[in-house]
C-alpha cells in the first residue's frame, strides 16, 4: 500500500480512481484480446505506432497553469483509429499516456489512473468515429486500413473524433483533480483544459495528412512526414516552456508585491527618523477607526495600507528638509507637499484591488477645502482620507520634532478639536476621541507607546545587503550562492520582522520563530526553552524536527551544557559538541547530533529563554549563520515579551489582583454563558449578591492593609462553601457577586445562612489590638423571575441583601459600642481565627 499513496485522495476522489481504474481495465483487456487477430503486418503497424507514441510520449508538453500536459502522440493514436481499429488504438493510447506519465508524476496512482482514463477515452472517441463514418458517410469498413475515403467524409469524422477525445479526455481528467481539491469540475474544465481544443484538432489534422500520404504513396513517404510533424510539436513545447516561465514569475512577482509594497513603506520609516513606528500606530487607529465606522472590507484594507505608506512620497523631499530643525520656508513647505502628489503617482502604478491612492493624495485636505494638492472640501474627501487625516495629525504632533517637542496626549486632543469643522471632519473627530483609550491599549501591548517622544534613531533590525555579504565566508559559499543567501536573509528577516510584529501569542511567536528558523538555517531539531523565574530553570515548550517527542518538556538549569550557558551569560553559544548537552542515558539513545547552537531570548534585563537547534551533518554552525540567528532571536525576543506581557495583561483584565477572584468584566462574560447556557436547557440560575457588614469599621480601626487581608480571607471562606462549579467575582469594595446555578430557593437560603455562620466566625487576631470580624449580608435574585440582564438581577439582589443587613448588621457589631470591643473573642467552637503582628 505505500506504493500506492493515496494520501492526497478523498473519499470521493478514490472512489472515482476506482471506477475509471476498473473501466479502463476492461477496456485494455477487451483491446488486447482483440489485437490477438491482427495480421502480422498489422501487428508491425501496431509496433510502430506504439514505438512512435512512446518516442513522443518521452517530451510531453506541460499545459501552462495545470498539472497535465499533452504529446504528439496523439497523432498515432488517431493514425492507429484509421489503420487498425479502435482496439489497436486503445493500446497505442495507453501506452502513449502511460510514458508521459511516467515523465510528469512521481506517483503510482496516477501511472494507473492515466492510461486507464486514456483507455475508455479512445474506446469512445474511435467507436464514435466508425459510428459516424457509417451512418453518415455510409462507409461501413472497419478497420479502415488503405481505403479510398472522400476527403470531406474523413475530415468530418475526423473533427468528431478530435472533438470527442478532448471532451472526454478533458473531462476525465478536471473530474479526478475536481474531486481532490473539491473545486467544481467545469469550471476546472474550464479555467485548464477548455482552450486546449486546438491541440487535439491539430494531431487530428495531422493524422488526416498522414493517412492521405500511406493511403496514396504508402508507408515511405508517409514516413518522411514525420520529421514535420516532431518539428511542429517540438515548436509548441519550446512555446509552453516559454508560457510556462513566465506564468511563474507572474506569481512569484505577485507573491512579493505586497512584502516589496511593505519593505519601501519601511524605507521611509528609516529616511524619516524622526517618525519612528508612525505608521505602525497609524495602522492601529487606521483599523479601528475604520471598524467602527463600519467601512467596508475594501477600504479596510485600503485604510491600513494607506496607514504604512501615506508617506511614501517623501522620497521625494530633501532630507535637509524633512529634518530641518527650524521652521520651514514658504518654499520648503511647498516642497513638502508634493509628497502626497508624488506618493500616489508611485502607488498608482501598484494596481492594488482597494482604493488606496485617494487617500495617500488626499490625506492632507482640509474639511473647510483649505488644504492640498486638490482643495477638495466636506464629503468630496474621501471617507478613508479623513480618517487618517485625523490620526497622522494626532500622532504626528506628540513626536518630538528638531523644530518642535512633542505635544503631550491633552495637547494633542484639544488641538484635533480645535480643527474639528474646519480641518477635520467632526464626526470622526468625536469617534477617534471616544474610542482613544482602546487604541491605546493595544499600542501599548504591541509596545509601541513607548516611542513616542523618542527621537533618538534606532540602528536597523535588517542588515544590509552589502553588509551580509562583508560578513560572508568567501571560502564557503560561491558568488552565486552569496547572491542566493542575501537576497533570501533580506527577505526572511523583513518578513520575519513583520509577522512577530502582528504576533501577540506565546505560541504563534515559538512556532513563527522556529519556522522562520528553518527557512534561513538547517536544523535536524530545534527547541525553544522558556525560562521560569519562580523555578530558576528552562523547559523545552516547542520542540521540532527529530527526537521531538523524547526533548519536549525536559529542563535545562542556568549552567547545564550549551544551552544552560547561553542561558546563563545571555550570549550565542557555538562550536561546542552537542553531548554536553544531553546525560548519559540521553546521549546513549537517538541523540547523535555532530553540532548545535544556542542563543538566549531576552528583553532588557529580563531573561525569556533560549533557543536551541541541533545538526546530524554540519560540523558546526558558521559565524554567518550565528549572525542571522542573533538577529533572528533579537527580534523574536522583542515579539515573545510583547505576548507574555499580553498574556499577564489579559489574565490581569479579568483578575482582581488582591483576592484572586474574577472581577467585574469577568462577571458579565460568566452571566452571559449562564443565560446562554439557561435558554438552552430551560433551567435558570441564582445571582447572589454579598457585601461586608461593617467592613468600613476594619478599615479605620486597623488600617487598610489589614482591611485588604480580611477581604482576601473572606473571599476564600465563601468561595469555599460554592460548589466547584459555582461562580463567584468581587464586584466592587467590599461587595462579591455568585452565580449559582440549578439549586432551588431553599437550598438557597440554607447556603446564605451558612456563609454569614461562616463569616460572622472568622476572625483576625490582631496583637494588642482585639480581633477584627466582619459580617456578610447576602441576598440572591432568580433569572428570569427578577429580571433577564446583569444590573437587573444585580438590583434585585442587592434589595434582599440589604433587606437582610438590616435585620441583622447591629447584632454583629452594634454600633454604640466603642471600637474595640466590636471586635470581641466569639465561642472557639464557631471560630476561625487568624493573628497577625
Amino acid at each position: 500500500m505505500k506504493l500506492l499513496d493515496m494520501s492526497d485522495y478523498n473519499r470521493a476522489a478514490k472512489t472515482y480512481w476506482i471506477f475509471m481504474v476498473a473501466a479502463g481495465a476492461v477496456v485494455f483487456v477487451w483491446a488486447i484480446a482483440r489485437c490477438l487477430s491482427l495480421t502480422q503486418i498489422q501487428s508491425g503497424e501496431l509496433a510502430a505506432f506504439a514505438l512512435f507514441a512512446v518516442v513522443t510520449s518521452a517530451h510531453p508538453i506541460r499545459i501552462p497553469n495545470t498539472k497535465s500536459s499533452f504529446t504528439a502522440g496523439d497523432v498515432f493514436t488517431f493514425l492507429a483509429v484509421l489503420i487498425l481499429g479502435v482496439p489497436a488504438a486503445v493500446l497505442v493510447g495507453v501506452v502513449d499516456v502511460f510514458v508521459s506519465s511516467r515523465g510528469t508524476s512521481k506517483k503510482l496512482s496516477s501511472w494507473i489512473a492515466a492510461p486507464a482514463m486514456m483507455a475508455v477515452t479512445v474506446f469512445i472517441s474511435g467507436n464514435v468515429f466508425y459510428l459516424a463514418l457509417s451512418h453518415y458517410a455510409a462507409i461501413s469498413v472497419y478497420p479502415l486500413g488503405n481505403s479510398a475515403v472522400r476527403p470531406d467524409s474523413l475530415i468530418s469524422c475526423l473533427a468528431l473524433l478530435a472533438l470527442t477525445h478532448y471532451c472526454v479526455n478533458g473531462m476525465t481528467v478536471s473530474t479526478i483533480y475536481a474531486l481532490k481539491g473539491r473545486q467544481s469540475i467545469v469550471k476546472l474544465w474550464r479555467e485548464g483544459y477548455l482552450w486546449t481544443w486546438w491541440s487535439f484538432l491539430a494531431s487530428a489534422t495531422a493524422a488526416a495528412v498522414a493517412y492521405s500520404a500511406i493511403s496514396h504513396f504508402g508507408w515511405g513517404y508517409a514516413l518522411l512526414g514525420f520529421p514535420i510533424i516532431a518539428a511542429t510539436f517540438a515548436t509548441y513545447k519550446v512555446y509552453f516552456k516559454r508560457v510556462n516561465t513566465r506564468t511563474r514569475e507572474a506569481e512569484e512577482l505577485s507573491r512579493l508585491h505586497l512584502a516589496t509594497v511593505e519593505a519601501l513603506a519601511t524605507a521611509i520609516d528609516a529616511k524619516d527618523q524622526t517618525t519612528h513606528c508612525h505608521v505602525r500606530r497609524m495602522q492601529i487607529y487606521a483599523e479601528g477607526l475604520g471598524k467602527i465606522l463600519d467601512l467596508s472590507d475594501a477600504e479596510l484594507a485600503a485604510l491600513k495600507a494607506g496607514a504604512l505608506l501615506h508617506d511614501v512620497g517623501k522620497l521625494a523631499v530633501p532630507d535637509h528638509i524633512l529634518n530641518k530643525p527650524g521652521t520651514l520656508t514658504r518654499a520648503e513647505f511647498e516642497k513638502t507637499k508634493i509628497h502626497t502628489v508624488v506618493g500616489a503617482e508611485i502607488l498608482s502604478r501598484c494596481n492594488f484591488p482597494y482604493p488606496v491612492v485617494p487617500i495617500v493624495r488626499h490625506h492632507h485636505e482640509h474639511w473647510d477645502g483649505g488644504g492640498y494638492p486638490d482643495g477638495l472640501k466636506g464629503e468630496q474627501i474621501p471617507i478613508t482620507a479623513r480618517v487618517l487625516s485625523v490620526i497622522d495629525c494626532f500622532d504626528s504632533v506628540r513626536e518630538d520634532r528638531p523644530f518642535r517637542p512633542g505635544m503631550s496626549r491633552p495637547q494633542a486632543i484639544a488641538l484635533l478639536n480645535e480643527g474639528a469643522g474646519t480641518h477635520f471632519d467632526s464626526r470622526i473627530v468625536d469617534l477617534f476621541i471616544t474610542n482613544l483609550p482602546e487604541f491605546e491599549a493595544q499600542i501599548a501591548a504591541l509596545g509601541l507607546a513607548d516611542e513616542i517622544h523618542l527621537n533618538t534613531p534606532r540602528n536597523p533590525i535588517v542588515p544590509s545587503r552589502d553588509e551580509m555579504s562583508s560578513h560572508s565566508d568567501n571560502r564557503s559559499f560561491a558568488a552565486y550562492d552569496q547572491i542566493r543567501n542575501a537576497h533570501r536573509e533580506v527577505y526572511a528577516l523583513y518578513e520575519m520582522a513583520r509577522t512577530f510584529g502582528s504576533s501577540l501569542g506565546v505560541e504563534n511567536t515559538l512556532s513563527v520563530l522556529v519556522d522562520r528558523v528553518g527557512n534561513i538555517v538547517p536544523f535536524d531539531t530545534c527547541v525553544v526553552y522558556i525560562f521560569d523565574e519562580k523555578q530558576g530553570h528552562a523547559r523545552a515548550t516547542l520542540t521540532v524536527g527529530l527526537n521531538a517527542e523524547s526533548m519536549r518538556g525536559r529542563c535545562i538549569a542556568l549552567g547545564e551544557g550549551g544551552t544552560g550557558y547561553a542561558l546563563a551569560n545571555r550570549r550565542a553559544v557555538n562550536r561546542i559538541h552537542p553531548s554536553l548537552e544531553f546525560s548519559p542515558a540521553e546521549s546513549s539513545s537517538d541523540h547523535s547530533y555532530r553540532s548545535m547552537a544556542a542563543l538566549p531570548l531576552f528583553k532588557d534585563e529580563r531573561l525569556l529563554g533560549a533557543l536551541s537547534i541541533y545538526s546530524m551533518s554540519l560540523r558546526e554552525y558558521s559565524d554567518d549563520q550565528i549572525r542571522l540567528l542573533e538577529t533572528v532571536t533579537r527580534l523574536a525576543s522583542d515579539a515573545l515579551a510583547n505576548a507574555m506581557s499580553h498574556a499577564r495583561a489579559e489574565s490581569n483584565a479579568l483578575t482582581d489582583s488582591l483576592t484572586g477572584l474574577p472581577n467585574a468584566r469577568s462577571l458579565q462574560v460568566r452571566f452571559d454563558e449562564e443565560v446562554a447556557r439557561a435558554q438552552r436547557t430551560g433551567r435558570p440560575f441564582q445571582v447572589v449578591m454579598l457585601d461586608l457588614d461593617d467592613f468600613k469599621l476594619v478599615n479605620d480601626t486597623f488600617g487598610h492593609k489589614l482591611g485588604d487581608r480580611m477581604l482576601h480571607e473572606v473571599a476564600h471562606l465563601v468561595h469555599g462553601q460554592l460548589r466547584e462549579y459555582d461562580f463567584l467575582a468581587r464586584y466592587a469594595g467590599d461587595e462579591f457577586v455568585a452565580l449559582v446555578p440549578d439549586v432551588p430557593l431553599d437550598q438557597v437560603e440554607e447556603l446564605r445562612e451558612r456563609i454569614e455562620r461562616m463569616v460572622s466566625g472568622f476572625s483576625i487576631e490582631v496583637r494588642g489590638q482585639g480581633q477584627a470580624r466582619v459580617g456578610i449580608s447576602v441576598g440572591a435574585s432568580l433569572y428570569g423571575t427578577d429580571g433577564e440582564t446583569l444590573d437587573q438581577l444585580l438590583i434585585a439582589a442587592d434589595r434582599a441583601m440589604y433587606r437582610a443587613k438590616s435585620n441583622h448588621k447591629s447584632s454583629i457589631f452594634p454600633a454604640s459600642k466603642p471600637a474595640s470591643t466590636n471586635f470581641e473573642q466569639p465561642p472557639r467552637s464557631s471560630l476561625a481565627t487568624r493573628s497577625i503582628n
